[in-house]
């Protein structure tokens, strides 16, 4: 285990050493009152790669130049755009490419999986998912529970931490599964937890559910792209995610599922048609019976968009420049050096109660940080943005931060520890 130490030229020794260093400069770091900032919100939404303007800017002047006849001879024709993205995206999460797609956007995309993996029986109706899941997630259950004519209370079986814990305990999730497994329909987990940073064993989760006659499906918006997943090995049903986190694909880009082969290769498995998602070889066919495609593209409905994914296309070859190997070995360090630099400042003021609530060990989390202000409002965290960290803010009183391999420093990271202590300083002379 490193020992660190909270000092600049420790931070900048670091820093020399790292391997991936470059990588931080393809990146446009945002400049905000003439300063730049310090940017730990990639868990929000990633960095601009400075590259993406050349993508998009290839496929506007293939718009200008062959209008409607670049859908075939584009240099990357539209028809197919999306089948560039799936090598990069699939080594991501750990799938075949058969497994993968991009498509849609991230709660869409949900809400068109649990078409197929949702379909629950009077004995076989409900669902365990974990509690302070995303709000859109949430939604997602409750409708699609009363979609079925089932009660959200009683088909919705959330495990909480337990009294006076800010994390969920595996053999919780699994007493849960075993308690309800004669009714159990589905398994749904956040694949990292978004409030609290906390990663769950998907690999075991789906086993379990497995085991009792259910099937595990997981939202990957935290994990992708942050953490090995290995989907296909682990037998998951279904996954979705979105792209503008740690993937970098910019505001509101298009997400990405998975399907297992077993599911996806059984043109017979229900789900809602679109024609993007019809035989590609009979699709300009205008024919009126659906013909789903085999693999993940049986799901998709409209043809790609286009300049959107010229972004993501972006970012994805970074990523296969990198490897999510080293990416995660970076991440490890850096991570645990935020951890090092934060309990050093904040031990210098035992009067102030802030606490990290993300689990202390690495294995459990991936580059997240969410940290307790005990006591506080959103004050303290205006003050953090005023003072140029660019973190992010849940209520009632956690910060969450993330930083990020592609394109935080070690520097970074010490920055912010002379920050906070500044800030921590004037907030006790308060």
């Amino acid at each position: 285990m490193m020992m660190f130490e909270n000092t600049l030229a420790f931070a900048k020794q670091l820093d020399a050493q790292d391997e991936l260093a470059s990588y931080r400069d393809r990146f446009h770091h945002p400049v905000i009152n003439d300063k730049q900032v310090l940017y730990f919100t990639g868990n929000s939404l990633g960095l601009a790669p400075k590259s993406a303007k050349d993508y998009v800017n290839a496929e506007l002047e293939d718009w200008a130049k062959w209008g409607v006849e670049g859908h075939f001879h584009a240099t990357h024709p539209w028809v197919s755009y999306h089948e560039i993205l799936t090598p990069a995206m699939a080594e991501l999460v750990g799938a075949n490419q058969s497994e993968v797609v991009c498509m849609n956007s991230l709660t869409t995309n949900l809400h068109l999986l649990f078409v197929s993996f949702y379909r629950p029986s009077a004995k076989r109706f409900k669902i365990i998912s974990e509690a302070k899941m995303f709000p859109s997630d949430r939604y997602l259950l409750e409708t699609q529970v009363k979609h079925h004519g089932f009660s959200p209370d009683e088909a919705i079986i959330e495990v909480a931490p337990r009294s006076g814990e800010y994390l969920i305990r595996e053999e919780d999730i699994l007493a849960a599964i075993d308690e309800h497994q004669d009714e159990l329909a589905l398994v749904f987990f956040g694949g990292v937890n978004y409030f609290t940073g906390q990663l769950f064993d998907m690999e075991k989760l789906t086993q379990a559910a497995h085991t009792v006659g259910a099937l595990a499906g997981f939202d990957l918006a935290h994990a992708a792209g942050n953490i090995p997943v290995k989907l296909h090995d682990w037998d998951v049903d279904f996954a979705a995610w979105c792209t503008y986190k740690y993937i970098n694909g910019s505001a509101g880009n298009v997400g990405a599922i998975f399907v297992h082969d077993r599911h996806g290769d059984n043109t017979d498995t229900p789900r809602f048609g679109g024609w993007w998602g019809h035989n590609k070889e009979r699709r300009f066919l205008m024919e009126n019976t659906f013909e789903p495609m085999t693999g993940a593209e049986g799901w998709q409905l409209s043809n790609a968009p286009v300049m959107g994914m010229a972004v993501l296309k972006a970012s994805l070859d970074i990523f296969q420049q990198v490897g999510l190997t080293n990416l995660r070995q970076k991440s490890l360090k850096l991570t645990a050096f935020l951890q090092y630099v934060f309990n050093d400042v904040v031990a210098q003021f035992p009067d102030i109660d802030l606490q990290i609530i993300t689990p202390k060990e690495p294995e459990r989390r991936g580059c997240q940080l969410s940290v307790k202000l005990i006591g506080t409002d959103k004050t303290f965290f205006s003050a953090l943005t005023d003072a140029g960290v660019i973190a992010d803010f849940r209520e009632p009183d956690v910060v969450r931060l993330a930083p990020t391999p592609l394109y935080n420093s070690f520097e970074d990271i010490y920055q912010f520890g002379q920050t906070l202590k500044t800030l921590l300083a004037g907030w006790r002379d308060e």
